[in-house]
């Protein structure tokens, strides 16, 4: 039996904030032995300040921490699920999916930009509103066409001191990424899934290990949330169906129970004047099944246009 292993994530707050959370977690388990993190950069945190639509490419904030997994360097990964591509690397498996937190999209207003009900609704007609998810790009010029939509990169404190600075008048962020660093009374308005789908994974912890390790995946899995992965996995199947990835304008959300999943998805056009949603429901069971007949029912009614020059 080993009696140290290693956590392997980026280096953001965020990042150490769930690499700590699980760390936690093993310690209750398996209090007799030694846990510890290691920082690892990824592409994504190097070109910090180039725009995500110019880096381009799948995992680009997890390809080196699955290197250095595969690399026997560490011997547990944690990601931000929704940063995991849906086709997992030959010699790794996710193990544990933990339970869901928020999945929602945040509205992040600057002080003096308000309302009796603060909502993308309610903004004022030119407000520029900071992201750099195509997702949330689409579905706020859906809502809104007489908004500004910016750029903006950068952890979560680097996000709202910009909002802070007056950069921006609004930003989106995910509500969970807020919660979790404590940073939950910043949220000025959760947006409702009927407005804006998050993205696939969002909210969740892909715990990721080598295939072939036994012991490591015997200890992680009782982190795994069934309800959570059976959610998580008609979303991701959706997506690898679509052939899309977290740069793409793909939105997808499951719910699922012991014996129902319900999925809600969308595929919309960057200026918002298309968005394509549907439905599917069925036994939670059927996971894989459900995201795939999603995806080729929105297909069916033309997102694969929507589609075109995404490299998907």
């Amino acid at each position: 039996m080993k009696e140290h292993f290693v956590i392997g994530t980026r280096g953001s707050k965020l990042a150490l904030w769930q690499a700590e959370w699980v760390k936690s977690q093993l310690s209750v388990l398996q209090p007799q032995r030694e846990v510890r993190i290691e920082i690892i950069k990824t592409t994504g945190d190097v070109m910090r300040n180039t725009p995500l639509s110019v880096i381009g490419g799948k995992g680009i904030f997890t390809k080196e921490i699955e290197e250095a997994l595969l690399n026997r360097r560490i011997d547990i990964a944690v990601h931000s699920l929704k940063d995991l591509p849906t086709v997992v690397r030959d010699g790794l498996v996710i193990t544990a999916i933990t339970e869901r937190e928020d999945a929602h999209d945040a509205l992040v207003l600057r002080d003096g930009v308000s309302g009796d009900k603060p909502s993308v609704k309610s903004l004022p007609e030119g407000a520029v509103v900071g992201t750099s998810s195509p997702r949330r790009l689409a579905q706020l010029k859906h809502l809104r066409q007489n908004i500004v939509v910016k750029e903006l990169r950068g952890n979560v404190d680097t996000r709202l001191r910009k909002l802070d600075a007056g950069e921006y008048d609004a930003i989106i962020l995910a509500a969970a990424g807020l919660r979790r660093l404590g940073q939950g009374h910043r949220i000025s308005a959760v947006i409702p899934v009927e407005e804006m789908l998050p993205a696939v994974g969002q909210g969740a912890l892909g715990v990721e290990t080598r295939a072939d390790d036994d012991e490591i995946m015997a200890l992680v899995q009782p982190l795994d949330d069934p309800a959570t992965r059976a959610a998580c996995t008609a979303e991701r199947s959706l997506l690898r169906a679509l052939g899309g990835g977290c740069q793409v304008p793909i939105a997808a959300h499951a719910v699922a129970t012991e014996n129902n999943l319900r999925l809600d998805a969308l595929v919309a056009a960057l200026s918002g004047n298309a968005i394509i949603r549907d439905r599917v429901e069925g036994r939670t069971g059927d996971a894989v099944l459900l995201g795939r007949n999603l995806a080729q029912r929105l297909r069916a009614r033309g997102a694969g246009s929507l589609l075109v020059g995404f490299h998907v």
